[in-house]
């Protein structure tokens, strides 16, 4: 993992050289490992002076304090930015144009969508401000079965973690040197009050088991991982374009 984690920060450091050299870099905070991990890996290959934090909870979010802990143990500047008026408005602008509120909140893939892409358009436009770049926070494991939001947090500008499992990061975590509670921290969406292997119906050892050895306990549940990735590899690949 040492070896990895020095090639990444290095292919970080080639991206901005490349592809922005002296921009910052502008990156979502959750307080989960992902968020976590790749602002370390960030600090380490850009400088904390570089680096730029962004909160952004809806409302009220339960456990805001361990994204405010990780930005003063990096060191980092952040900026916090609630989007919770941001979403009401657009619902509402949304309802007066025919569509009914109440079909608006029952929706499943509004609901849940449309804070992601809420919070990257909030990064881009922080970005625009600060000279910045996008970092994708996504791991190979919820790439694989399509559990990221399209122009959501699967956007980004550089993805230095999308080659790397749940199990992967977390090491990665470690050998960074993070404290085990942003490593640890139970994922949730933070919208149905379950936790993400609740949501998903299998845990993230099993699912990184299965997609790093082919190994799965049961045929049902190789039939489920199976069935997401394909539905969701729209997500990922290329966006299909008609060639004349």
């Amino acid at each position: 993992m040492k070896e990895i984690k020095d090639r990444v920060i290095q292919w970080i450091k080639d991206y901005f050289e490349q592809n922005g050299k002296g921009c910052n870099a502008v990156i979502g905070i959750s307080g989960g490992k992902d968020s976590s991990v790749c602002a370390a890996l960030l600090v380490e290959a850009l400088g904390k002076d570089r680096v730029i934090g962004v909160l952004m909870p809806q409302g009220n979010q339960h456990d805001i304090s361990v994204s405010y802990d990780l930005v003063e143990l990096l060191g980092i500047r952040h900026i916090v930015v609630n989007i919770g008026e941001v979403c009401e408005s657009l619902a509402k602008a949304i309802s007066a144009g025919g569509i009914p509120a109440e079909e608006l909140r029952t929706n499943k893939v509004y609901y849940s969508n449309t804070p992601a892409r809420v919070r990257m358009t909030v990064l881009y436009g922080i970005s625009a401000l600060y000279n910045g770049r996008v970092a994708n926070t996504c791991n190979k494991s919820e790439d694989y079965i399509g559990y990221s939001t399209k122009f959501g947090d699967s956007a980004g500008d550089f993805s230095p973690m999308s080659d790397l499992t749940v199990r992967e990061v977390k090491a990665l975590g470690y050998e960074l040197g993070l404290p085990k509670k942003f490593i640890e921290k139970v994922p949730e969406d933070g919208l149905s009050g379950k936790t993400d292997e609740d949501n998903l119906g299998f845990t993230y050892a099993a699912l990184d088991a299965y997609i790093e050895t082919g190994k799965i306990d049961s045929e049902e549940l190789k039939a489920k991982i199976d069935g997401m990735h394909r539905a969701n590899l729209h997500k990922i690949s290329p966006m299909p374009a008609f060639k004349k």
